[in-house]
């Protein structure tokens, strides 16, 4: 009986759905561009389009609720405010599946639904979305309209919401938001959201942990970025200065508080700051039988030869690979004004590790910056006359090569990572848009600034006409690192 009674509705449904669908295209046609479209024959097809002004009866038809046949009760827990729209059975069937059910087995012209205070402020932009396909979003919008379009499976707004996120992470607000949404796409189960978030606070560590959002951090999403070796920052110690911050400001449990510090690099420290945390840093006294260990292979890795030290010492582990750091003794940065116009190149120096052994030695770095670079794959070899092609042609793409100026026996046992931030401007503030690891060349990474619009002036990647990069050096002892299959 029930589902004959569910048939029945369905049968309505559609019949109210043909009515109304007629009337409005019926009225939409009244007005309307006719646009001429060549055919495979060569001949003109004319074609009427009246898509907008059946969106303009849509919204018409949702503001002054005429038809209306059902009333969407909006309520919100443990509140006394109830919002009341009139709708369209029809039209949130069409749109949502969940809603179709719900429509299907309710009682009387009332549907009644419970969402939280956030959802419920912005449902009738949700609804209006329903019915005009377009909706304007503001930060504190973008979270609750996601939950919506997740609950009611509305797909497309649920893609289109999480794009605008993933686009304005950088955006400045009150309290922050990156955090937030990274929570909430963990809970929802939305990867791509997530990754997003995840990559914006990684490479842009250095900024996030100046604001309030960082206390803020979830122990989950801290740790998440404590074992990272991409985190984007001045220096080991800044991160340890923050993770302090962190635990004096959230009081955690001893086993989080453990592991956090436990996550820290203290060999990428030189030896006179770890000697002044023992002796300075509150935390670290309160914690430090956790961390011993980790202190003693710092001293250690730092008293010897890591060559010498790996003889004796199982030490394939994260504690002795670098992050990104922008300190100058890691690397430089580059300003290319002009860089789609010629050959550029620079060069800086670094300490040859970060071993307190190689501290003191440094390498100098040559770097070439060629913006119209094409593989040897791709170049013609010779001329008609037989003459060699240039190495750099109309229609190549980007490319930096980064080569020691001399050799030496120094480099023995170590393998260079050559690492490239490319900031970019993204609502008004510079953020790390890529991250390009490579052994000597970008060519490595086949997709070196590859979506980057250089030639177009207000390009994001350009500011007052430059590219601005940072070139650094991460010198990574072979065997003490595993080799990875």
């Amino acid at each position: 009986m029930e589902k004959k009674e569910k048939t029945e509705k369905k049968m309505e449904m559609f019949a109210n759905i043909c009515v109304m669908l007629l009337a409005l295209c019926t009225r939409a046609a009244t007005a309307g561009p006719l646009k001429v479209d060549d055919d495979q024959d060569g001949g003109g097809a004319d074609a009427i389009s009246h898509s907008l002004a059946l969106v303009q009866r849509l919204e018409a038809l949702l503001l002054q609720g005429n038809g209306s046949d059902v009333t969407l009760r909006v309520e919100t827990p443990n509140a006394d405010e109830v919002k009341l729209i009139p709708a369209h059975a029809l039209v949130l069937s069409l749109q949502s599946p969940v809603f179709q059910e719900l429509l299907l087995t309710r009682n009387g012209s009332t549907l009644t639904l419970t969402e939280s205070a956030d959802c419920a402020a912005v449902f009738d932009k949700f609804v209006r979305y329903l019915y005009c396909g377009d909706v304007s979003l503001r930060l504190n919008h973008a979270m609750p309209l996601h939950q919506l379009a997740s609950k009611y499976q509305v797909g497309a707004l649920q893609q289109g919401v999480t794009r605008y996120m993933t686009q304005n992470l950088a955006r400045d607000s009150p309290s922050g938001h990156v955090a937030g949404w990274y929570e909430y796409a963990v809970q929802a189960g939305d990867v791509v959201l997530r990754d997003g978030c995840l990559q914006y606070l990684a490479w842009n560590l250095s900024s996030v942990m100046q604001s309030g959002e960082w206390v803020g951090l979830s122990s989950q999403l801290l740790m998440s970025l404590l074992q990272r070796s991409d985190l984007v920052l001045q220096s080991e110690m800044e991160l340890f200065a923050a993770l302090e911050a962190w635990i004096v400001h959230n009081r955690p449990d001893g086993l989080t508080a453990e592991n956090a510090l436990r996550a820290m690099r203290y060999a990428m420290m030189p030896p006179r700051e770890l000697f002044r945390l023992q002796t300075q840093s509150a935390v670290l006294a309160r914690y430090q039988e956790s961390v011993r260990d980790l202190l003693y292979m710092s001293y250690q890795f730092h008293s010897a030869s890591p060559v010498h030290m790996a003889k004796f010492f199982d030490v394939n582990c994260s504690l002795f690979v670098p992050r990104n750091y922008l300190a100058p003794l890691w690397g430089s940065s580059w300003v290319i004004s002009n860089p789609t116009r010629d050959d550029r190149s620079t060069s800086f120096q670094t300490q040859l590790g970060p071993s307190g052994h190689d501290a003191s030695k440094r390498v100098t770095w040559n770097v070439l910056f060629s913006p119209r670079w094409l593989p040897l794959s791709m170049r013609p070899m010779y001329t008609e006359t037989g003459a060699m092609q240039p190495t750099r042609v109309e229609g190549g793409r980007p490319r930096i090569i980064i080569t020691p100026a001399t050799s030496s026996a120094d480099f023995a046992g170590v393998s260079f990572q050559k690492t490239v931030l490319v900031l970019a401007q993204q609502q008004g503030r510079l953020v790390v848009k890529h991250v390009y690891n490579f052994h000597q060349s970008t060519e490595e990474n086949g997709d070196f600034l590859a979506e980057a619009d250089l030639y177009r002036r207000s390009s994001e990647y350009l500011l007052d006409g430059s590219l601005l990069l940072h070139v650094m050096v991460k010198p990574l002892y072979q065997n003490l690192i595993a080799t990875k299959n």
